[in-house]
């Protein structure tokens, strides 16, 4: 392989060092991303880490997105990339990335995102102290607008940049049933990992909650209290998608909630999903996807009897009632940070 960053140590045995450093791949899927792809790559060849692989995947844009990454890899030759006429979804064009990457880590990018210069190695060197069952590495990211401008993070920080609270970190199942904690695009990953568990459900909309499900059952995640990346808030991103009646996400997190009791183990667990699901009746039930609204009820059942709240949602579904136009007017009025939405 040869590496996209051109970075060497400076020592006199830097080709020998170089060499015995783990090699990353980075696996960029764009769609219509025009505006911010260059940017995004550009965040991988400027790593201060030797050893980076770098695969584009175009997922069908109709915009310039292509005239714009085939104008970089121009520039940048050891970039590879695939071009899907059509589009075929998160998921399967991921999968085509990860069938060609060589490298043992793993970052999913996104082409609206931003890596800072020394994410790689602060991540890689972590990994490779970890001992025992570790299969992600983490960190804190700061969100940006569609101009580049910074205006929140994911986790609070204090003045020295810290996370203000505690992040959960080691063997993390629970937590990620409880709530949205991992900002996705901070993960680095196992390559045997992610082919162990064949890649990411292609079955589904997206990608990252089923991810964390299937390998939080069976590895151990580790934070780095460092803001890394710059993830981007877009209008149109698809969690922003979820309130919408024709979108098909609520349908994918029924399907990974189903996963998530067949792994659940203990009370804790199963009353950290019942909440998720509870959540999601009314998500569920404000997108007039009614169907699904009662779907998520029945699995509620298997876990407890359903409270209040939960049962009299669940009775308004049956009465399918023209809500969504008034719960979208809602959230003009009354705006919730998308980006933790989905999951």
């Amino acid at each position: 392989m040869i590496s996209v960053t051109g970075q060497s140590n400076p020592l006199p045995m830097s080709p020998y060092l170089n060499r015995i450093k783990p090699w990353v791949s980075i696996v960029c899927t764009c769609y219509n991303q025009q505006a911010y792809v260059e940017q995004a790559l550009r965040s991988v060849v400027e790593q201060d880490y030797p050893n980076v692989e770098l695969i584009v995947i175009d997922n069908g844009s109709v915009d310039e997105s292509v005239a714009s990454i085939t104008a970089f890899i121009q520039q940048n030759p050891g970039v590879r990339l695939i071009r899907n006429l059509v589009n075929l979804g998160l998921n399967r064009a991921f999968n085509q990335g990860l069938a060609l990457a060589e490298g043992r880590y793993i970052i999913d990018l996104s082409a609206d995102d931003v890596l800072l210069p020394d994410r790689i190695t602060k991540q890689v060197a972590l990994f490779e102290q970890l001992a025992g069952p570790y299969a992600v590495v983490f960190s804190n990211a700061a969100y940006i607008d569609t101009t580049g401008r910074e205006i929140d993070f994911h986790y609070p920080v204090d003045a020295a940049g810290h996370a203000r609270s505690p992040v959960p970190s080691g063997n993390v199942f629970q937590s990620i049933l409880d709530s949205y904690f991992i900002c996705t695009p901070t993960m680095m990953m196992r390559r045997d990992v992610l082919i162990e568990l064949g890649g990411y459900d292609e079955t589904l909309a997206y990608e990252d909650f089923d991810f964390w499900v299937r390998s939080a059952r069976l590895y151990h995640y580790a934070y780095v209290d460092e803001v890394l990346t710059l993830k981007r808030q877009c209008p149109d991103s698809m969690s922003a998608q979820v309130i919408f009646p024709d979108n098909n996400l609520l349908r994918s997190t029924l399907t990974v909630c189903y996963k998530a009791f067949d792994r659940c183990a203990t009370a804790n667990e199963y009353q950290a999903l019942a909440k998720r699901i509870r959540t999601f009746i009314r998500k569920a039930f404000y997108a007039e996807q009614f169907d699904v609204a009662l779907q998520f009820g029945e699995l509620l059942r298997q876990i407890e009897s359903p409270g209040m709240l939960s049962r009299f949602i669940l009775g308004l579904s049956h009465l399918h009632l023209p809500i969504n136009k008034i719960y979208r007017q809602y959230l003009k009025w009354y705006p919730v940070r998308q980006s933790a939405k989905l999951v």
